[in-house]
């Protein structure tokens, strides 16, 4: 089947998300051209601020190699691994025109009360800020 399926030019890969859905571009387009008259003083008011996930192991891309099967364990064609993932943290950080503030450890979930902590005990250390939203909702704001 897989010989058939390669003649056709079918191969096995792994599957890519799209970083921007249709709903996003808009977003984006309509953030942007509202702000086109906006002066660097106003900019200077904004602070940006976003969290992630950080692998302390790697990461949870899957990667593929092509080889043969006496080559399984040749240190060139292997990628190293733990069991258990090992491991992950999520921070929270943000920066401005000015700069960038505190990189904060979140401990367990991110909810609205945890939130609202971490700008609390944070945002002040670095100045008076317009508040903003990131991408993660897709609604517009008008």
């Amino acid at each position: 089947i897989s010989r058939i399926l390669h003649k056709s030019g079918l191969y096995g890969r792994v599957a890519r998300k799209p970083f921007l859905k249709d709903i996003h571009k808009k977003c984006c387009l309509k953030f942007a051209t509202s702000h086109l008259g906006d002066t660097p003083n106003m900019w200077k008011k904004v602070l940006w601020s976003d969290e992630t996930k950080i692998e302390l192991f790697g990461n949870n891309a899957k990667r593929y190699v092509w080889r043969k099967i006496i080559t399984a364990h040749h240190p060139e064609l292997t990628i190293p691994t733990v069991k258990h993932g090992g491991g992950s943290i999520m921070v929270w950080a943000c920066f401005s025109s000015a700069g960038t503030g505190k990189m904060v450890k979140i401990d367990g979930k991110m909810d609205g009360a945890k939130y609202r902590t971490i700008l609390e005990e944070n945002l002040m250390e670095v100045g008076p800020w317009t508040a903003g939203r990131d991408r993660r909702s897709p609604q517009c704001l008008d």
